[in-house]
């Protein structure tokens, strides 16, 4: 076995951010960039030589060349055997659902989710521990430490193998696996969800479609909706994963979804339509000329989880990250069940579902998931939301608005300002924090703020604390601002901006969302001067 230690030099902006590593594609292409970080991680982990890794991506462009490279470097590092999706694909989900079925000692996800690709696009790398979910905070600490030190790294000197082929090949004395990327996902569905009640909801006369945005999801799609549940062949668009996405940017909002919306709001649109992100862990719900939001999403697969067999003997608990709303907490103090506020960033449920504490978790930024893998989920959340159809005989905008009347409505609202300079949105964060003390008490606009604060978590499960998670304003009457700068972008910053107000009154429940967060709007502008210091009138994407 022809093993090569190669001498390198450390890289100083390898920290990875809430969902891995992400870069431009030009920057993992720079000699011994993606090499340095794979063997950091290797460098980083113990005792995994002779066990299972997991890798796949969702396709985008530079995902092959990695895969080849990283399978030659997990050879010379001692991996015992690593599964591989078929022609380097693996959504995200699915390749949680694999470490955990395997019970691999981690995986390697190669995606920048959401973010655009080509080769002048985004990458990413992201690590996967033992329980399927997204390496927490001291992992991705111990590998940022490695990537700051690191002076050679190991690789295989060895011939590409063929990532088309299912089945086995040596690679040294590592054994690589080329897996249906599909298959063991599509069966794990389907002992979730009630399939049968499904497939008759398809053949009734029910329309679906589903936007896969020339992402990961699309071979995922056409299985599940129209092989196994005998949807009409073209229920599934843009099901064919481009290494560019087909130049979109494959986010699944009402902005870059635009396909999708113009069919769901357009003449005689099809009654349900749901789109998914490049690694298939996000998800947009829509009825027709109705748009669900995430936070609402969330809220309405707890209180209807009884009707899904899989979750039929109960939840036991609710998990949301800080931003989102607080719709899914009335749903808990119904049930009589805990809803847990974390930090955005998937790792943060990882402890709280790995403990039993909650079943279902979600985030407003389109994702959803349960107990079932340890990522979010989007084709998991489309048939969820299928199945509470096939079972309540209802519309999506009939579903949603009596779960207003029962639980009242959360207007809400999420203003992103994409590619800020970095420096004016610090500027920014930096001016708010300085004015937590003079915030409380303050009334704009008839709301009055009590509390200011930067949102810190303690971990309930092993006492782990994370600080300066997102800027809240709170309001008197509960009603609240967020501010956070994202970490899944490469280019500046992106400023985030939430805004929510709760409405109890049924006979106000039917307000454009803008209109009815309009003077919260103005305020959050007023308080955090974010023309003056950004330059921007409007938001980039509301959602």
């Amino acid at each position: 076995m022809d093993i090569r230690t190669v001498k390198t030099q450390p890289f100083d902006d390898q920290k990875p951010g809430t969902s891995g590593l992400r870069k431009a594609v030009p920057t993992f292409q720079t000699p011994n960039y993606l090499e340095n970080f794979i063997q950091s991680i290797f460098d980083s982990q113990d005792n995994y030589q002779g066990q299972r890794l997991v890798l796949g991506g969702d396709g985008r462009y530079y995902n092959r060349t990695a895969i080849q490279t990283i399978l030659k470097m997990a050879a010379a590092n001692g991996v015992g055997r690593v599964l591989v999706g078929q022609g380097g694909i693996l959504s995200t989900p699915a390749a949680s659902c694999l470490i955990r079925k395997y019970q691999a000692f981690g995986g390697i996800i190669l995606s920048a989710s959401h973010n655009p690709g080509g080769p002048e696009g985004d990458f990413g790398v992201k690590f996967n521990t033992r329980n399927g979910g997204p390496a927490p905070a001291d992992v991705t600490e111990a590998i940022f430490a490695k990537s700051k030190e690191i002076s050679e790294y190991k690789i295989l000197e060895a011939e590409d193998i063929n990532l088309d082929q299912q089945g086995e090949t040596k690679l040294g004395e590592m054994t690589v696996e080329v897996v249906d990327a599909v298959e063991a996902y599509a069966d794990l569905m389907a002992s979730i969800f009630d399939f049968d009640a499904i497939r008759n909801l398809l053949s009734g006369g029910f329309r679906m479609v589903m936007d896969s945005l020339h992402a990961v999801t699309g071979p995922y799609a056409k299985e599940i909706f129209e092989r196994r549940l005998k949807a009409p062949t073209g229920t599934v668009q843009n099901g064919e994963p481009l290494e560019d996405f087909g130049g979109g940017h494959p986010d699944p909002n009402l902005v870059y979804a635009r396909e999708l919306v113009e069919t769901m709001y357009g003449d005689n649109p099809p009654d349900f339509g749901a789109a998914s992100d490049g690694d298939g862990d996000r998800n947009m719900i829509l009825g027709s000329k109705f748009f669900v939001t995430p936070s609402d999403s969330l809220a309405i697969l707890a209180a209807n989880a009884q009707l899904v067999p899989g979750y039929a003997k109960g939840i036991t608990g609710v998990a949301r990250s800080m931003p989102t709303s607080q719709a899914p907490d009335r749903v808990a103090k119904q049930l009589g069940i805990n809803c847990y506020e974390t930090p955005t960033g998937w790792k943060f449920f990882g402890n709280l579902l790995d403990a039993g504490k909650v079943t279902l978790c979600g985030e407003e930024s389109f994702g959803t998931g349960s107990n079932h893998v340890r990522e979010k989920d989007g084709l998991w959340a489309v048939l969820f939301w299928l199945n509470i159809i096939a079972k309540r005989g209802q519309s999506v905008e009939e579903i949603v608005k009596e779960h207003w009347q029962t639980y009242g409505r959360t207007y809400y609202s999420r203003h992103d300002y994409e590619e800020v300079d970095k420096d004016s949105a610090n500027t920014l964060m930096d001016n708010l924090r300085s004015a937590f003390g003079n915030l409380p008490g303050k009334q704009f606009k008839g709301y009055e703020i009590a509390l200011a604060d930067d949102f810190s978590y303690t971990d309930p499960i092993d006492g782990s604390i994370a600080e300066k998670q997102g800027i809240r304003i709170v309001f008197k009457d509960g009603s609240r601002i967020v501010f956070r700068l994202s970490g899944t972008g490469t280019h500046g910053a992106t400023l985030r901006v939430y805004l929510e107000r709760y409405e109890p009154d049924s006979s106000k429940q039917n307000q454009d969302p803008q209109v009815a967060l309009a003077d919260l709007i103005n305020i959050a502008h007023e308080i955090a001067q974010i023309k003056q210091l950004t330059g921007r009138d409007e938001p980039s994407v509301i959602t």
